[in-house]
């Protein structure tokens, strides 16, 4: 049995931060942004924006391009760090907005592996018999949780949505080849959001302080980042039965076109062969993966027959990888 990605979609908000508009925000320019992250622009949600109503236009095209309806899917899953309220899940509201009830719906939290680890999820669910068509999302509006005064982080970050639906593929030839997945929570200090939790409840005090927004140490990042992006890849592509030289494409979390070019430079695949997306939108966290993937279909660049790698890395730590034929 394998499954098979049958159908993508991507929403970003309309409104366009470029860099010399954060000139104008805080101290800092836009040579410096290019040159420490390659993001020139990132799209900004607007006020009432949320993750369900951000992602649903992504979910109707993944499943228009699926050519199935809500009342074809069989579970939801959401991979979200800025979800529209704690709960009931964004993946619960997303199900009433589409109006398919009685299936399960629920959210992961995986830092910018959030879709990854719902991929992965969909994909074992199917194998695992009972589930044929399953809804797997990635949606972020980091801008809503961004410290505008912190020059180190308020430049990195978008908002968007991605969607793919995953299911049987009738085509032994093609569909998910393999994957990998892991996490080591002894470096979550190094990226989160210290309040808003049972550890630290909303206060005027914790407001004041901006703890509600994301703080980074970005240098022990990185290099964390560029380890386990790699190792995600190998063991990936392992698990795939393949190997690196029969990587097609390479689709990496946009975090930091340096992460992405370490990466790439590893595994001794082209920059020609990556998919970058991170100059236009910046790190959208689990949305960017699949708004690339999206891209990379709807502008014909992925053919049938090639072989894809996803990759990601996020805060927990979290990283994981899949690898599927078109």
């Amino acid at each position: 049995m394998r499954t098979k990605i049958l159908g993508t979609g991507s929403n970003l908000p309309r409104k366009i931060l470029t860099n010399a508009d954060l000139e104008k925000i805080v101290d800092t320019d836009s040579e410096w942004i290019v040159t420490r992250s390659g993001i020139h622009e990132r799209r900004i949600a607007d006020e009432q924006d949320t993750a369900s109503s951000l992602a649903l236009p992504a979910v109707q095209t993944a499943l228009t391009r699926a050519g199935l309806t809500p009342s074809d899917l069989d579970a939801i899953v959401v991979g979200t760090i800025t979800p529209d309220m704690v709960f009931p899940s964004t993946a619960c509201i997303l199900q009433n907005k589409l109006g398919c009830r009685q299936i399960p719906a629920f959210d992961v939290s995986a830092g910018c592996t959030g879709f990854l680890y719902s991929l992965i999820i969909s994909d074992a669910l199917i194998k695992a018999g009972g589930y044929r068509n399953i809804l797997a999302v990635g949606v972020e509006l980091l801008t809503k949780i961004t410290n505008w005064q912190d020059r180190g982080t308020c430049v990195l970050f978008g908002d968007g949505a991605g969607a793919a639906v995953i299911g049987l593929s009738e085509d032994p030839n093609s569909g998910v080849l393999g994957s990998f997945w892991s996490a080591d929570g002894s470096f979550g200090n190094l990226l989160e959001m210290p309040a808003g939790g049972s550890k630290m409840p909303a206060s005027a005090e914790t407001v004041a302080k901006n703890l509600h927004t994301v703080k980074m140490l970005g240098n022990e990042t990185f290099k964390a980042a560029v380890r386990a992006m790699e190792e995600a890849s190998l063991e990936g592509i392992k698990a795939a039965g393949l190997k690196v030289e029969d990587i097609d494409w390479l689709i990496p979390h946009q975090a930091n076109i340096r992460i992405i070019e370490f990466t790439a430079k590893r595994l001794n695949i082209p920059m020609e062969r990556v998919i970058v997306t991170l100059d236009k939108y910046g790190n959208t966290s689990s949305s960017s993966v699949p708004i690339a993937m999206d891209e990379a279909f709807t502008s014909g660049k992925i053919q049938k027959g090639d072989n894809v790698l996803l990759v990601a890395f996020g805060a927990g730590f979290t990283w994981g990888s899949l690898v599927f034929k078109a």
